[in-house]
């Protein structure tokens, strides 16, 4: 049985028995019992029997009346969520090891980040239309990623692109309303979002990649300054033509009201065209007032402050993003999807030899290899550098990813780079096993 259907019977079965314990209640003084079992001059055990005479008469007493059972699970039901309430989710195992200079240093405050670890992800996705064509989307998350401190234990590092895509360090084991959005239709070809809390890629119109990441930093086609967003207040528009074509425009900002410059800012614009096998598409995302995007970038490159330094984040920036994606006309064949992926950013600072940042990005998928429904993943590219660093950061990562049965699927992967922090002569290397069960 559904966890869904479960939760439905229990709460059924509770509505039936509480109005038989009241009438029980008035049959049984439950202060005798409790003095009876507590009376040392005798021992007797009260099982289910005990009092199954009683209870059955009254039990019998119920079905006499108006509002017996019957009656009562009528107005349960008609009570319950909607009929086009939908609920499904899935729990994410990860179990893995990092090396990496930052976690060398972390040792020093009595973290071990370099030792084998363990967290979960845990997710509930509620979706609930009210006209046919619209849907409120609700998604509930709970995790252990996060220590005492509230740092990850070890994938949490955006400075050396660790974070993995089912991270939880932010829900220290708290099931919270991690998403919430509202989308509705205009016309037949016009779609629109509104919520407090959404991200400007789930409005786009076009899919900028179908790579599928282990690591966050390669979601999107690299999660840099062109598609990196942030979960806050949000509103959007799609325009999707029948021919393939598309058109999209977003904002989201850290301030509840929309439209002003209090707040930092992500207003992205995408242009798309999209075939079966094939997809381009490139975006234009401007950011106010210091919005960063630390996922696929450098230390420095991520920085956006007026003066170029690692103060307050105060700075605008233009951010372009260029995407495309081909796949075969089969599986199974040694020919891999393709997902590519370039960004350039100009940041509105005075000193011209700082002003600007680039990331490329390649993303391969092998699927239906050895067996029915598994994936090879292959990731490699540039993170988002400032021009005046002096090495050429890299960063990798390698997956295969069985399927067990329609909802388990178990993916180990491996992962590095080569200064990918901006420093010269720092290298890192990691593996995580994933488990993911889907219901």
């Amino acid at each position: 049985m559904k966890l869904f259907q479960q939760m439905l019977v229990a709460g059924a079965s509770l509505s039936l028995i509480a109005p038989i314990a009241a009438q029980a209640s008035n049959i049984v003084n439950i202060e005798e019992i409790n003095s009876y079992s507590r009376s040392q001059e005798k021992s007797s055990r009260i099982d289910s029997k005990t009092f199954i005479n009683e209870v059955s008469e009254d039990i019998a007493n119920l079905k006499d009346r108006a509002d017996g059972p019957e009656a009562i699970q009528t107005d349960f039901e008609a009570g319950i969520f909607s009929d086009t309430t939908s609920l499904s989710g899935k729990a994410v195992f990860a179990i893995g090891a990092i090396d990496h200079p930052e976690a060398d240093s972390a040792a020093e405050d009595g973290v071990d980040r370099e030792s084998l670890k363990a967290q979960y992800q845990y997710t509930l996705d509620l979706n609930t239309g009210f006209s046919g064509d619209d849907n409120l989307y609700v998604r509930l998350r709970a995790g252990n990623g996060a220590n005492a401190s509230g740092d990850s234990y070890v994938w949490g590092s955006k400075t050396y692109g660790t974070y993995l895509s089912s991270d939880s360090s932010k829900y220290a084991d708290k099931l919270s309303v991690d998403k919430i959005w509202y989308t509705f239709p205009l016309g037949e070809k016009n779609t629109v979002w509104i919520g407090p809390k959404i991200e400007n890629y789930y409005m786009h119109a076009t899919a900028p990649s179908i790579y599928k990441p282990t690591l966050k930093q390669f979601a999107l086609g690299g999660n840099g300054a062109a598609y990196g967003a942030s979960t806050k207040t949000g509103a959007g528009w799609a325009f999707k033509a029948d021919n393939g074509f598309a058109v999209s425009s977003n904002v989201v900002s850290a301030s509840t009201d929309l439209g002003t410059n209090q707040g930092t800012t992500s207003w992205a614009t995408q242009v798309g065209y999209t075939q079966p096998q094939y997809s381009a598409s490139f975006i234009v995302n401007q950011k106010y007032n210091g919005w960063e995007d630390s996922y696929y970038a450098t230390k420095k490159g991520h920085y956006r402050t007026v003066d170029g330094g690692s103060g307050a984040q105060t700075a605008n920036s233009t951010n372009y993003g260029l995407r495309a994606w081909w796949r075969p006309a089969e599986t199974g064949t040694a020919t891999p999807a393709i997902s590519a992926g370039y960004d350039f950013s100009n940041i509105d600072i005075s000193d011209a030899s700082i002003d600007q940042t680039d990331a490329w990005f390649v993303g391969l998928n092998w699927s239906d290899m050895f067996q029915a429904d598994d994936v090879i993943g292959l990731a490699f590219g540039q993170p988002q550098t400032r021009e005046d660093e002096t090495v050429e950061p890299f960063a990798w990562e390698a997956y295969y990813q069985i399927k067990v049965n329609d909802s388990v699927t178990v993916r180990p992967t491996i992962f590095g780079g080569s200064e990918r922090a901006g420093t010269a002569n720092e290298d890192m290397t990691g593996a995580v096993l994933e488990t993911t069960f889907r219901f």
